[in-house]
Order: structure tokens, then C-alpha cells, then sequence
């Protein structure tokens, strides 16, 4: 029983000799989370739904309201708080119109929210890039 167990240890440790070096490069990949002129928000799209929402705004001009419930098949309310949450961090701009009588919100992406979502991309990048033999 001892012997498979130093046999199993002796597998592994090629492996763990990479693990300290991939370790400190995520650890200073992930360092970089709050990093930056908008440490406060930038943890807002880290959030499934919110990213969802910046990025489907990155790549449209503009999305209503009824369209990002429908693309995400979210509540009213649900979708109001992540569209508020991402309105006061100034990463999207909330225009309020009337077709006919109907209220509709149209929703664009600001430079902010922009920024962030690059900011976003380039971490996972960089933890993609930490993980993967080289």
C-alpha cells in the first residue's frame, strides 16, 4: 500500500513542479480584479447577466427593453435591477421614448461600459493564457 502511494506521488510530480509557477501567475492575473480608475464598478459585469447585457450591447447600437427580457428570458424586475446597476455605473445609457402611447426603453452602451468589457476580456485572456501548457 505504501509503494502505490510513492508510485502515485512520483506520477504526479511533474505536474506539481508547474502548479507554483501556473499559481503565481494566476494569482497575479486575478490581482488585477479592482485594479484601475473604475476599481469600484468594475466587479458589476462580472455578473452573468450584466455581461450578458454589455455584451450584447457591444455588439448592437441599441437594444429595448422587451429585447434584452426576451434574449435573456428574464423578469421585468430582474432585468430593471442588472439595467439600473450598469445605468449608475455609467456603463449604459437608459432612453425612455413613446411609440404611440406605449413607454420604450432603448438601452446603449457608454465608453465606460465599453472600457470595462475590454478590461473584462483582456482578464480572461490573460487567465486562459496562465492556464494552458505552453
Amino acid at each position: 500500500m505504501a509503494e502505490s502511494r510513492k508510485r502515485g506521488a512520483a506520477r504526479k510530480s511533474p505536474a506539481s513542479s508547474r502548479a507554483p509557477r501556473k499559481l503565481a501567475a494566476l494569482e497575479a492575473v486575478s490581482s488585477s480584479i479592482g485594479q484601475g480608475p473604475d476599481s469600484d464598478h468594475d466587479k458589476l459585469i462580472y455578473e452573468r447577466i450584466r455581461l450578458g447585457i454589455v455584451s450584447a450591447l457591444a455588439v448592437n447600437d441599441m437594444l429595448t427593453f422587451t429585447e434584452l427580457k426576451q434574449l435573456f428570458g428574464l423578469t421585468d424586475g430582474n432585468l430593471a435591477g442588472h439595467a439600473r446597476k450598469l445605468e449608475q455605473a455609467g456603463y449604459v445609457s437608459c432612453r425612455k421614448v413613446f411609440e404611440g402611447r406605449t413607454p420604450r426603453s432603448e438601452y446603449r452602451l457608454l465608453s465606460r461600459g465599453r472600457r470595462a468589457l475590454e478590461r473584462y476580456l483582456e482578464h480572461m485572456e490573460s487567465l486562459i493564457a496562465a492556464t494552458r501548457d505552453r
